[in-house]
């Protein structure tokens, strides 16, 4: 068994190899070769903590395994990451477990990865601002990623605490783009892609403030009841997503789709479009919005990058298991 820890897997994979295993496996959900199961999330009762399991299985790319792990609100106080998860690898011929990865970095790479995918897909291509809403810990992931999809030549961004945007100015300024703090209204009437990054639970964007031809990833916090975007919104966009099932009862498509003005049916599989038996962008007026859920096969697919990188430049550690 190869164990790769948490401490050195930023020196072995980039934003080009998340890019890439996302892409893929979204492709193989869509063809039928990869599936996820069951999602477990619990609070469990001590410590305020959420803990579950993602998982699945990649026939293509014989990816098989696990995340498990969850949110410790608390550990901030204690110098630690409040998101905590670990990806288990098992060889899909025999069962046995192959490796054990660190997963707080890896999950925030791949969700910044199926952000970009998305852009990559459904933007138009002369967009040019790149909107920001939200400032917490994913959001400079996001930035760095998705800014590389397009040809951006300004950043504008929005959080409801301001003066968290420091962090998000600078990487703006480390990636040479102009970056300037708006209202919510300010960054719609000047964003051609926008990614929320928000913990939301009422809509920040209304439906009348969205430009035609704008794209926008909705990559926030996914549970019963989140909400970022007003489900009129959602209702006029045409919808992609990563897995219909949790876009439709825990991701942003929910409300639209429990009031009866987005069916199921209309909500398109990103890998569809990846794999070109769906079309994606159909006009240029046309507002696309991925939904974006996160799903335990992007952890395996890039703990699978990331083991056979690791591996190749002698890095983690092999254990008799």
């Amino acid at each position: 068994m190869y164990i790769v820890p948490e401490a050195i897997i930023k020196d072995h994979i980039s934003r080009q190899d998340c890019f890439d295993a996302v892409e893929q496996v979204f492709a193989s959900m869509a063809a039928g070769s990869a599936y996820n199961f069951p999602v477990i999330r619990e609070a469990i009762g001590h410590a305020d903590a959420l803990y579950g399991f993602k998982s699945g299985f990649d026939r293509q790319a014989l990816n098989l395994g696990l995340k498990s792990g969850g949110y410790w609100p608390g550990n901030s106080d204690k110098g630690l990451t409040n998101h905590q998860s670990t990806v288990f690898l098992f060889d899909a011929d025999t069962g046995k477990c192959q490796a054990v990865v660190g997963g707080n970095l890896l999950t925030a790479l791949r969700t910044a990865a199926a952000a970009a995918v998305s852009v990559a897909h459904l933007a138009r291509a002369d967009s040019k601002v790149l909107g920001i809403l939200g400032a917490g810990h994913q959001a400079a992931f996001q930035l760095r990623a998705v800014a590389e999809q397009r040809r951006f030549e300004k950043i504008v961004a929005w959080n409801r605490s301001p003066e968290k945007l420091a962090g998000l100015a600078a990487v703006a300024e480390e990636l040479g783009l102009p970056f300037e703090k708006v209202s919510v209204e300010g960054l719609c009437a000047q964003a051609d892609v926008i990614v929320t990054i928000t913990s939301s639970f009422d809509a920040i964007i209304a439906a009348n403030l969205i430009r035609p031809g704008t794209h926008l990833a909705c990559m926030g916090t996914d549970t019963k009841g989140k909400q970022e975007v007003d489900a009129a919104l959602v209702a006029n966009a045409r919808v992609f997503t990563d897995e219909i099932a949790q876009s439709t009862t825990i991701g942003e498509a929910q409300h639209a789709v429990a009031n009866g003005t987005l069916a199921p049916a209309d909500i398109v599989e990103l890998g569809a479009v990846i794999n070109g038996s769906q079309p994606g962008r159909t006009s240029a007026d046309v507002i696309t919005l991925f939904d974006g859920t996160g799903v335990g096969l992007q952890d395996l697919a890039v703990a699978a990058s990331v083991v056979e990188r690791a591996r190749a430049a002698g890095a983690g550690t092999e254990i008799a298991f």
